[in-house]
């Protein structure tokens, strides 16, 4: 049976997840977190692990980038080796320690779905999509969660392999029609609420920081934000820090911008989310194209690389080191992990991006 649905509530200070039927301990909760997140403790991290169970290295900071290689029309190309690609951190040519194709490599999948007023005649396809993802993806070993957002984030089912379970907590999401929060009760109802940005902040901290291997967040909304705490930067270095790949599935209902007299301001900052996490945004113009959104980033997640590298000059100085990776010979497309923040450390080791 599905855990029940828990609600992750977001502050500047601070994001925690909390129990909807034990509210009671909401502000408990709220201090220990806190407490938690002023510790030195809390940033650390298990050592990087690579997909044999073997330690990368452990008297260096590893990093690792993930990258997806495309050719003409967007071909994907499955076949290349370590010697193939050309890796440069801030323009220095690195050597690779560790190369893998990740076809088996166990994977660490979320699945976010916006439930704000704005998707109401889309969520049934989209769901119905979701599930054959779900179920088409995960292979023993994997496991995922499934939450959705609007003016909260809630978390409808934690990390499992187990489909069906998924499945239900995919059925289980709701347009929120009243535009109230259940955390603020008797509180105005919000104009709008698609807090976007913390759902990405949430589900890179609360959920995916400490797994290892590939971490791979899929979001299905129109793309805009409205009433986060956090900000658009602030999500992408929260996935960053954690290593998580963002998708996004863009899917608007113009139709419904219309009647409400509003505007629909596009996609842009979701985008770049996507992109400087090394991950891709795919564009839906009729529900008829959710599922083959979906099929793309299965295909996706089959043919990613993963490069291992211990940095030349290392400096722990927090700065951010760009990543280049391209590939000899060939004129393809990369896309990975534009950088990571160097603050040495355990967890810098799964900073690459």
């Amino acid at each position: 049976m599905s855990q029940p649905a828990r609600t992750l509530a977001a502050s500047h200070a601070h994001m925690h997840l909390t129990s909807i039927a034990r509210a009671i301990r909401v502000a408990f909760a709220a201090s220990f977190c806190l407490l938690v997140a002023a510790s030195p403790l809390a940033s650390q991290q298990p050592a990087a692990v690579a997909p044999t169970g073997r330690p990368l290295k452990t008297t260096a900071v590893a990093v690792e980038a993930y990258a997806i290689v495309e050719g003409r029309h967007g071909r994907l190309i499955r076949d290349l080796n370590a010697n193939d690609f050309i890796l440069a951190e801030d323009a220095v040519p690195q050597k690779i320690t560790y190369f893998a194709r990740e076809t088996n490599t166990a994977l660490s999948l979320g699945l976010a779905i916006d439930t704000s007023l704005s998707q109401g005649r889309l969520l049934g396809t989209e769901q119905t999509a979701a599930k054959e993802f779900l179920h088409s993806v995960l292979r023993s070993g994997d496991q995922a969660f499934v939450m959705n957002f609007d003016v909260d984030v809630k978390l409808l089912e934690d990390f499992t392999g187990a489909t069906a379970d998924l499945a239900r907590a995919v059925d289980s999401a709701q347009i929120n029609e009243t535009g109230a929060s259940i955390l603020q009760q008797g509180a105005a109802p919000a104009q709008g609420g698609t807090h976007l940005y913390d759902a990405v902040y949430l589900a890179s901290n609360e959920l995916m920081k400490a797994r290892l291997g590939r971490k791979v967040l899929v979001l299905v909304t129109d793309g805009e934000d409205e009433g986060s705490k956090s900000h658009l930067q602030e999500s992408i270095e929260s996935a960053e820090n954690a290593n998580v790949i963002v998708y996004s599935i863009i899917v608007s209902d113009p139709e419904f911008y219309a009647l409400m007299g509003a505007s629909y301001h596009g996609d842009a900052s979701i985008r770049k989310l996507a992109r400087d996490t090394g991950g891709r945004t795919i564009r839906v113009k009729s529900n008829d194209q959710i599922a083959e959104a979906f099929d793309q980033i299965a295909r996706e997640l089959r043919a990613q690389y993963l490069l291992g590298y211990f940095p030349a000059s290392p400096r722990h100085d927090g700065s951010f080191r760009r990543i280049n990776v391209s590939v000899r010979g060939h004129n393809y497309t990369v896309r990975t992990r534009t950088g990571y923040y160097d603050r040495g450390g355990a967890d810098s080791a799964k900073l690459g991006r």
